[in-house]
C-alpha cells in the first residue's frame, strides 16, 4: 500500500492542541493483514450460522434467528453509545500505537523490518529516501540495495551471519556509490545495524515491541543511516589537527612534553633537529629526560614538579646532542596537576647557543654561569638570613631531594639532629662575615647512609636589602668514607696480622724446644716409668699450642699450604658428613650448587677448615634451631660491579656462600669479628681465632671474604675464591707418604744444623746424633758459612732456620751454591714455605719442615732429602 509523504497521520489531540505530523511509512502491511483476518473470521461465523439455520426446520430456526438477531442488535446499540461517549473510535489507531508509529515513521534514520524469509513488513520513509525508492514497488530489501557494492555486500553477509546467531551486529560501509543513484553524488558512508526481534513474548518494551503486540513472529530490525557528514566532520577536524602539529613543528623554539616518570611523550621537530633525532624512528616513551638533559639536570625538573601546584618554572640547564654535544636552552617548565597528581609536563625549549635566539655577551655569560653552575660536582645552595635554602643547583637537588611545596625549608633540616649543631655553628660564623669556618662532616637527614662534607662561605657584597647571606658547597663523602673505612680496617688487620704472625714465629721456637725436649725424654722412659705420663701431658699441651699458633699464622697468611686444584662441589660433599654431626639435629643443613663450577687451586684441607669454622658459628648462632645454607656458584667478571664490596678486583669467582638463619652479629661488634682473640662466647668457650682463621685462609688463597647480616634474621658469608684456569691438567700436590711404622731413620752423613735458638739447636743435633749421624752446630748464617769454607770437613747436608740474625737461610743458600752447587739443604721455619721461596732462585731444589716439629719428623725428613 502506497502512502505520500508529508501526510498528516493524527491530529487526535483532545485538548484542541496542534496535531503531530509525520511522514508515512513507504511499507506497512503488518496492520493490512491483521484486519483482512479479523474480516475473514467474522464472514465465517456468519456463513456458519446461515448454514446452520438452512438446515433446521423454521419453526426450529426461528427462536435461534431471532436471538441472533438479538444479539447483533444488542451489539449496534452497544457501539453507538460507545462511540457517543469517545470510547470506541472508528477508522483510528490507539494512542500508544499511534506514537509508536509516529516515532518509527518519523526516524532520521531508515528502518526496515523483515520476515524469517526477507520480505519487508515495515520500512520508514528515511529508509525509501535512503535507497531512492518513489514508491513500494521501488523498495528493495537491505540485501539488495547494498548487494550491488562488494564492500556492501560482505559487510551485508557478516551481519547476516551475525542475525542467525541470535545477535547484534554493526558494521561501517564505505560506498563509490550511495544508494540513491540519481539524488546524489560521490562516495557516501553508511553505519549498518541490526538485530533480532522476537515479537509477542512480552519482553519487548520498544515502540516496535509495542506496535506488533500479539505478533507471534520473529523479525529482523535493520537501522541504516547515511554518516557521510560526520566522516566529513571527523575528516575536517583532522586536518585541522594536522595543521595545528605542522605549526607546532616549525615553531621557532623547540617544545616536550614528558609523563611524571621521565618518559617523553611528545616532542616537536624544532627540537628534533637541534639534539638530532630522527623523528620518524621516535616512539612516544621510547626517550627519557635524563637521556636528552646533561648532568644532574633532570633533577630540577623534578624540583618544580614536586612542588604540588601548575606554574610555569624558568630552568637553565644543558641538552645532549646524539653527537654527544651540549646544548644550552633555557626551558619554560608547566607540570598540569589534576586531583593532586601531576599530568604530562609541557615544556617550552629555548635554544640559547651561540648563533641561537639571543646573540649578545650577556647571554653568553649566564649560558656559561649555568653550565658552571649545575655541571659542578658540588652541591651548591644559597641560604637566607633565617637560614632557609634559597636557589639551588642540580647536584644539590639530587643529593638532598627536591624543595617542598613552598619551595624554602631549613639548612640545617638536612642533617640528622646530631649534626645540626656544628651546622649552626657553621652558619653563624659565615653571617658574621667570617670565611675561617672549618668544612663542617655530617649525614644526610633523608638518607642515613650518606656523609657530605659542608663548605659554608659568606657572601661579600651581600647588602642590607638582600636576603642571600651565605653559600653552601656539598661534597658527597659516602664513597670515600666507606672506602677510608675499608682501608682503616685492613690496616688494621695486617697490622693485627703482623703481630700474630710475629708471635706465632716465637712461639713456634719455644713449642719445637718443648715438644723435641719431650720426645728425648720418651725415648729414656718407657710407659711404665712413672714420669712417662707426666711428659706425655708436656706434650700433647705443646700440641694443643702448636694448633693455636697454626690458627694465628693462618689469619696472618703465613702457615704451610699444599695448594691443588679442586672442584668446590667435591670438597663439601666429603666434608656434609662431618658438617650434619657438628651442626646437630635442630639445625637443618641444605646444599645448593651451581652448575658446572669453575675449579679453584686452593689448600683442601683449609678449605675444609674455613667451611667447618663458618658452620660452627652459625651452629652457635642458632641457639633454637633454624636452616644453615651452603650455595656455590660461579660469577663472571662483569658481574662483580653488581657487588656492593668496591674492594673486590674485576675476576672470575667460585662464590662459597655460608646462610644461617640465627640473631645476626650486632652493629656495635661488626667491624672486630675477623680479629684474633676477639670472641663473644663465655669464658673457656672460645678461642677467638675461629673466624680470624678464616680470615687468613681466604686471604692466602687469594680470595676476598665479605658478610651481609641482619638483627633476628641471620647472616651471609660471602667468599669469592679465584677461579683457576690452566691449560695442561696439574696433577694435585699432596704430602708425602708417611713412612712405615718400623722404617731404618738412621745414617752417617755429615749434617751441619744452622739454628740461632739454642734449645732448638741441641735437641735437633742430639736427635740426629742418636740416629748415628754426624752433627755439627752453628749460631748463625754466617758462623755455618765460615764452618763449611775454613773447617774442611765435608758436609752432606745443611739443616738451617730461614729468619736468623746477619745472614738468613736463603741468603745462606745463595752464598752456598757459589762453592758447593750440589749441596744439599732442608729449611725449618714456622712461616710458609711460599714466604721465603720466592726470594730463592728460580728451579732451586729445597726441602721444608715446618715448625713445630717432632724428633721423629726432623730424622724422617733427614732420611728423605739425603735419600739414604
Amino acid at each position: 500500500m502506497q502512502r505520500a509523504e508529508g501526510r498528516e497521520a493524527i491530529n487526535d489531540s483532545s485538548d484542541g492542541s496542534a496535531g503531530i505530523a509525520h511522514p508515512e511509512a513507504a511499507v506497512d502491511r503488518f496492520d493490512a493483514a491483521r484486519g483482512i483476518g479479523r474480516l475473514l473470521v467474522l464472514a465465517a461465523v456468519l456463513v456458519g450460522a446461515v448454514i446452520a439455520f438452512a438446515f433446521l426446520p423454521a419453526a426450529a430456526a426461528q427462536p435461534f434467528v431471532l436471538a441472533l438477531l438479538g444479539l447483533l442488535s444488542v451489539v449496534g446499540v452497544f457501539t453507538l453509545f460507545a462511540a457517543a461517549i469517545g470510547l470506541l473510535r472508528f477508522g483510528s489507531r490507539r494512542e500508544g500505537e499511534t506514537i509508536a508509529r509516529a516515532f518509527l515513521d518519523g526516524m532520521s534514520d531508515g528502518l526496515v523490518l523483515a520476515d524469517a524469509e526477507g520480505r519487508l513488513v515495515y520500512a520508514n520513509a528515511a529508509y525509501a529516501r535512503l535507497t531512492g525508492a518513489e514508491g513500494e514497488r521501488d523498495l528493495r530489501s537491505v540485501e539488495r540495495a547494498f548487494g550491488g557494492d562488494p564492500v556492501g555486500s560482505d559487510a551485508v553477509f557478516r551481519l547476516s551471519r551475525a542475525l542467525r546467531e541470535g545477535r547484534m551486529a554493526v558494521e561501517e560501509v564505505r560506498l563509490t556509490r550511495p544508494l540513491a543513484v540519481p539524488a546524489i553524488a560521490g562516495a557516501r558512508w553508511y553505519r549498518i545495524a541490526v538485530r533480532p526481534l522476537a515479537l509477542g513474548d512480552g519482553s519487548g518494551r520498544g515502540a516496535v515491541s509495542r506496535l506488533f503486540a500479539g505478533d507471534r513472529r520473529t523479525l529482523a530490525v535493520w537501522q541504516i543511516a547515511d554518516i557521510t557528514a560526520d566522516r566529513e566532520q571527523q575528516e575536517t577536524a583532522f586536518q585541522e589537527l594536522q595543521h595545528a602539529i605542522d605549526y607546532l613543528d616549525h615553531a621557532p623554539a623547540g617544545f616536550l612534553s614528558a609523563e611524571p616518570d621521565g618518559r617523553i611523550v611528545y616532542l616537536n621537530a624544532t627540537l628534533a633537529d637541534w639534539l638530532g633525532i630522527d623523528l620518524a624512528r621516535f616512539e612516544p616513551g621510547g626517550l627519557r629526560l635524563r637521556d636528552i638533559i646533561r648532568g644532574d639536570g633532570a633533577a630540577l625538573l623534578a624540583a618544580a614538579e614536586g612542588t604540588g601546584e601548575s606554574r610555569t618554572e624558568i630552568v637553565d640547564l644543558d641538552l645532549l646532542k646524539r653527537n654527544g654535544q651540549s646544548l644550552p636552552v633555557r626551558l619554560l617548565h608547566r607540570v598540569p596537576y589534576a586531583d593532586g597528581a601531576p599530568g604530562a609536563t609541557r615544556t617550552i625549549v629555548l635554544n640559547r647557543s651561540r648563533g641561537g635566539d639571543v646573540e649578545d655577551d650577556l647571554r653568553a655569560v649566564e649560558v656559561r654561569f649555568n653550565r658552571f653552575f649545575n655541571h659542578t660536582p658540588f652541591a651548591i645552595a644559597t641560604i637566607d638570613r633565617r637560614g632557609r635554602i634559597g636557589r639551588t643547583n642540580a647536584p644539590f637537588l639530587r643529593l638532598f631531594g627536591p624543595q617542598p611545596g613552598d619551595g624554602r625549608r631549613r639548612f640545617v633540616d638536612l642533617v640528622v639532629e646530631g649534626d645540626r649543631s656544628s651546622l649552626e655553628t657553621a652558619l653563624e660564623y659565615a653571617f658574621a662575615g667570617r670565611s675561617d669556618m672549618p668544612p663542617v662532616d655530617a649525614t644526610v637527614a633523608a638518607d642515613g647512609a650518606r656523609s657530605v662534607r659542608f663548605y659554608i662561605s659568606p657572601i661579600a657584597d651581600a647588602s642590607e636589602d638582600e636576603d642571600e647571606m651565605a653559600t653552601a658547597y656539598a661534597l658527597d663523602m659516602t664513597d670515600q668514607r666507606a672506602l677510608e673505612l675499608q682501608l682503616r680496617q685492613a690496616q688494621k688487620m695486617e697490622a693485627v696480622g703482623q703481630l700474630a704472625g710475629g708471635i706465632a714465629h716465637d712461639f713456634n721456637n719455644v713449642l719445637t724446644a718443648i715438644i723435641g725436649f719431650s720426645d728425648l725424654l720418651l725415648t729414656n722412659h718407657k710407659a711404665s716409668d712413672p714420669s712417662f705420663q707426666d711428659i706425655m701431658n708436656i706434650k700433647q699441651n705443646a700440641n694443643r699450642a702448636a694448633g693455636l699458633v697454626r690458627q694465628l699464622l693462618a689469619f696472618s697468611r703465613k702457615q704451610t699450604m699444599l695448594p691443588q686444584v679442586i672442584a668446590v662441589g667435591d670438597l663439601l660433599s666429603d666434608v656434609s658428613v662431618l658438617l650434619e654431626r657438628l651442626v646437630g639435629e635442630k639445625v637443618k643443613l641444605a646444599f645448593v650448587h651451581g652448575r658446572d663450577l669453575w675449579p679453584i687451586r686452593a689448600d683442601a684441607n683449609q678449605l675444609e677448615q674455613v667451611v667447618i669454622n663458618l658452620a660452627v658459628n652459625a651452629r652457635d648462632a642458632m641457639p633454637k634451631g633454624g636452616t644453615l645454607t651452603i650455595r656455590t656458584r660461579n660469577v663472571a667478571a662483569d658481574e662483580v660491579a653488581g657487588f656492593p664490596y668496591k674492594s673486590l678486583p674485576a675476576a672470575d669467582y667460585v662464590l662459597l656462600e655460608v646462610e644461617d638463619t640465627g640473631t645476626g652479629i650486632p652493629p656495635e661488634i661488626q667491624g672486630r669479628i675477623f680479629e684474633p682473640f676477639f670472641s663473644t662466647k663465655e669464658v673457656g668457650k672460645g678461642t677467638g681465632l675461629g673466624l680470624a682463621t678464616v680470615y687468613g685462609i681466604v686471604r692466602q688463597t687469594g680470595g676476598h671474604i665479605h658478610f651481609t647480616t641482619e638483627a633476628g634474621r641471620g647472616t651471609v658469608f660471602h667468599i669469592f675464591v679465584p677461579r683457576h684456569v690452566q691449560a695442561v691438567p696439574a696433577k694435585p700436590k699432596r704430602a708425602p707418604d708417611k713412612p712405615p711404622e718400623h722404617a731404618d731413620l738412621t745414617g752417617s752423613a755429615s749434617i751441619l744444623i744452622v739454628e740461632d735458638q739454642e734449645a732448638i739447636r741441641i735437641v735437633a743435633a742430639r736427635a740426629l746424633a742418636s740416629r748415628g749421624y754426624s752433627v755439627h752446630e752453628a749460631a748463625s748464617g754466617l758462623e755455618a758459612l765460615d764452618f763449611i769454607r775454613t773447617s774442611g770437613i765435608p758436609v752432606d747436608l745443611v739443616v738451617s732456620d730461614v729468619v736468623m740474625p746477619e745472614l738468613d737461610g736463603p741468603s745462606l743458600l745463595r752464598e752456598l751454591r757459589k762453592d758447593h752447587p750440589n749441596l744439599k739443604i732442608i729449611f725449618v721455619s714456622g712461616y710458609a714455605e711460599d714466604a721465603f721461596a720466592r726470594n730463592l732462585p728460580p728451579g732451586e731444589v729445597f726441602g721444608f719442615l715446618p715448625k713445630p716439629f717432632t724428633i721423629k719428623e726432623l730424622v724422617t725428613a733427614v732420611k728423605e732429602t739425603l735419600g739414604q
